[in-house]
């Protein structure tokens, strides 16, 4: 689809410098930037290839000051925040490249199942029996939707996401492809035999809206109960959460994070890439764990920053980290200490 400058402009309430008929059909990097193509410029690093971009539009900001002038071939388009509202197209953008409805064949939804209006379900998913699913709701191919499952409007499930039975997912949540949500929580009980019996997992798993779930990502569902992601909350790729554990309202996981059964994490959380967090405590609200931490006690303090493995305060890790550091020299000390003693 093309765009004009004439367009973007009214949407992003911008104004325009150059050519205002000048059209686009693609986006780029400003420093990669061809004919036909929309970039923008935010970061000051990169002002210098504003005069030599051959990208026929560029959105910059409306403080921005040139030494010089562009392109003849480049329009400007000038907003209050360059990167806020690049950011509004590409969503835009993304929106209408993936606006798919209809359902594929083949393609498997039970008769029992009800879903709203302007669907899309791909080829080879698989929706059972009593599953729920709302309006403009995205169900890509390969996909598997379990018996009495309930989908929200706006909801995209991207190819291979696998929704365990009885699980809901909210409102506007994007799960990426091969997620898992709903598989058995890892539960098994020792017994006079020496071998392990398994726990029935009978719970569910509750995403609530504005959830995003990045790919391979598992979430695994209840012993007893639901295994809850609490509105607005993110999570990256790669990324482990236990059966019964609870994620607060907002809270953000980078990838390969985990977390263990029955956990509690506040709203507001950060928690770092490779970070784990042990079963059966509780996080307060605005914690953040830098990445490769792990947590093994309950953290009370609202907004405390941990690190290390075990993790402990910020300041302290880095002043210990500071001592480890230095203990190689340390140790040279106390030997030539030990030389001069036995002298």
């Amino acid at each position: 689809m093309q765009f004009s400058a004439v367009q973007i402009a009214g949407l992003l309430k911008g104004t325009i410098e150059g050519n205002s008929e000048v059209s686009v059909n693609n986006l780029s990097k400003i420093e990669e930037g061809k004919p036909g193509t929309l970039s923008f410029l935010a970061n000051p690093i990169y002002t210098p290839h504003i005069y030599e971009t051959n990208a026929s539009i560029v959105i910059v900001n409306k403080n921005l000051v040139l030494d010089k002038p562009v392109k003849s071939t480049c329009t400007l388009i000038r907003v209050e925040d360059a990167y806020g509202s690049f950011a509004t197209l590409l969503e835009m953008y993304n929106k209408i490249k993936l606006d798919k409805k209809g359902i594929e064949q083949p393609s498997h939804i039970s008769a029992s199942a009800k879903y709203g209006s302007d669907c899309y379900v791909g080829a080879f998913a698989y929706i059972g029996e009593n599953v729920k699913i709302g309006n403009n709701v995205k169900i890509y191919p390969h996909c598997y939707v379990g018996d009495n499952a309930t989908i929200g409007d706006n909801s995209v499930l991207f190819a291979g996401v696998k929704i365990y039975h009885d699980c809901i997912i909210g409102k506007d949540c994007t799960i990426h492809a091969s997620s898992v949500i709903g598989s058995d929580g890892f539960g098994f009980a020792p017994n006079s035999e020496n071998n392990y019996k398994k726990v029935p997992q009978i719970g569910n798993v509750i995403i609530e809206d504005h959830v995003e779930i990045g790919s391979n990502t598992s979430i695994d569902r209840a012993t007893l109960g639901s295994t809850i992601i609490r509105k607005g909350a993110k999570l990256d790729n790669l990324i482990q959460i236990a059966h019964n554990v609870e994620i607060g309202e907002n809270t953000v996981m980078a990838g390969g994070a985990f977390v263990a059964g029955s956990t509690k994490i506040g709203k507001n959380v950060m928690i770092g890439g490779q970070a784990g967090v042990i079963g059966h405590l509780k996080i307060a609200d605005g914690v953040k764990i830098a990445g490769q931490s792990g947590v093994g006690n309950n953290i009370d303090k609202e907004g405390e920053i941990v690190q290390g493995s075990p993790a402990f305060a910020i300041g302290d890790y880095k002043r210990s980290y500071v001592l480890f550091r230095g203990l190689q020299k340390l140790n040279e000390r106390i030997r030539d200490l030990e030389l001069k003693f036995k002298k």
